[in-house]
Parts: structure tokens; sequence; C-alpha cells
């Protein structure tokens, strides 16, 4: 067992981000479990926390096969698969739609920050396949931000070398040989509730959150 709970997690990570202490920084939380980790790591540096809301497009005949991503302002689809435009336009909006419903939820009526130009952090409580993280990428660097890094407290030994040439910089605390899942890398892993995020959003940016 290599972390107590999420909070023991981001303390043990944080050190190997010192080197950004002094950047212009945003911290990128996935929600919900990324979210305790970005909320330790933005007061430790005085960084804004912001939300990396992603959610895979899945393939019609195989919903949870990943053939694209969508935030809330763009898109990104494999061109490899030959799928109808008119299904693809239409789950690129329902999917936008539920994430903009979430973002509301979370941030209210606050806009999302520009991170053009800023050293741009994500983070999540740890790295399974990876996919839905490297779909974001690719749509954070049309956002130019001056420094792309992933940082986390686990993953596969496989994610660095998959990672290399999409981001600046990739951090993990550690990278078993015997990966079996995030979950059984901390002691307490319960699932991180919506209340939890809004509860952790309100009082690191002083703001009234939407319920």
């Amino acid at each position: 067992m290599y972390f107590r709970n999420r909070f023991d997690a981001a303390q043990q990570l944080a050190p190997l981000l010192e080197k950004y202490r002094n950047e212009k920084g945003v911290i990128l939380a996935v929600p919900r479990g990324g979210v305790p980790i970005g909320h330790y790591l933005a007061k430790y540096f005085g960084f804004p926390l912001e939300l990396l809301l992603t959610k895979k497009l899945g393939h019609p005949l195989q919903p949870e096969f990943a053939i694209g991503a969508v935030t809330l302002e763009d898109s990104f689809v494999d061109e490899g698969f030959d799928l109808p435009p008119d299904f693809i336009e239409k789950e690129i909006t329902r999917i936008r739609k539920e994430l903009q419903r979430r973002y509301k939820s979370f941030m209210g009526d606050r806009k999302p920050i520009d991170l053009k130009g800023k050293t741009v952090i994500v983070v999540d409580d740890g790295i399974a396949t990876g996919r839905t993280i490297m779909a974001a990428i690719k749509l954070l660097r049309k956002k130019q931000p001056k420094w792309l890094v992933v940082a986390v407290p686990v993953a596969p030994p496989s994610a660095a070398s998959e990672f290399e040439g999409l981001v600046d910089d990739f951090i993990c605390v550690y990278t078993p040989e015997d990966f079996f899942g995030v979950g059984g890398f901390y002691e307490d892993f319960e699932q991180v509730e919506d209340s939890e995020v809004m509860a952790l959003l309100r009082e690191l940016n002083g703001r009234k959150m939407a319920a």
C-alpha cells in the first residue's frame, strides 16, 4: 500500500512539482477523484484550481470503447473510424450539454481560466489506461499553454512512454510493475461525491458555488 488516502498521495506528489512553484500555473483536476489532489496542490503552490471536464466519445456498437473525447469547448475524434457524421455530431452535442451541466453545478457561472501562456498541471488520483486524459491533452494543446504537465500519484510503468511527446513533463510518484488498478494502491479509496468536490472548490476559491 503506497497511500493512506488522496490527501497523503497529494503530499507525496507535491515535492516533485517544486520546480514549477514560481511559474504562472493552473491546476487542472479531473473530477471527481482528482479534485482532492488538485485542491491540496493548488493551496500548496498558490495556483488557481480548475476542473478538467472531459468525457470519452464511445463507439456506437461498443460504448466503452473510446473513439474520441469531448470537452466544454472542443472535441477530438479518431478519423480511423468510418462513422456517420450525424452520429458524431449528435453525440458531441449530447456529451457537451452534460459537461456544461456538471461544470455549472461545480463552478457556478464562473468562466474557465484562459490557459494560454500558463503552466498547466493536469492531476488525477492515478492513471489506469490513460486514454481519456490523453485525448484531453490533445485538446488542451490547442489552448497554447506554456508547459503542459501531467502529475499523478500512481500509474503503470508504460504510462511515461505513452505520454512522451504528448506532454512536456510526466510526473508520477510510483510506477509499480505489478500494477492492478489505481484503487489497489490506496488504503482509503472511497468515491468522491459531488458535494465534496463543491465543498473543496468553495473552500479554496472563496466563492458561493451553485447547488
